[in-house]
């Protein structure tokens, strides 16, 4: 099973992460979302169990805990949307508008 976890401290690892959920049964993966510009953690993240029942049981224990000060939000995740490619809108090439002819 997916888990979102929310509103994590910025200081925490994925191994942090990894950790508290460990607790509850085996963690296949944890992982951190990071910020492309800054490399920084975004607050959020995922953890994989393969055991349901264990991921379950984690969720529930894990929602709403104190970890670094903040009340993580935790369940389970939702299938990522697909969203349509970005637009450019002129940034660096394209019909960026230079050389009219009026």
């Amino acid at each position: 099973m997916n888990i979102y976890v929310g509103n994590m401290p910025y200081s925490m690892t994925e191994e942090d992460l990894k950790g508290v959920f460990s607790v509850y049964g085996t963690v296949s993966s944890a992982r951190l979302v990071m910020d492309r510009e800054t490399g920084r953690a975004k607050g959020f993240g995922f953890v994989e169990m393969d055991n349901d029942n264990e991921a379950k049981a984690a969720i529930e224990a894990v929602n709403g805990s104190n970890q670094g000060g903040r009340d993580l939000k935790v369940n389970e995740a939702r299938p990522r949307e697909v969203r349509p490619p970005r637009r450019n809108f002129g940034h660096g090439g394209g019909n960026g508008g230079g050389g009219r002819r009026f």
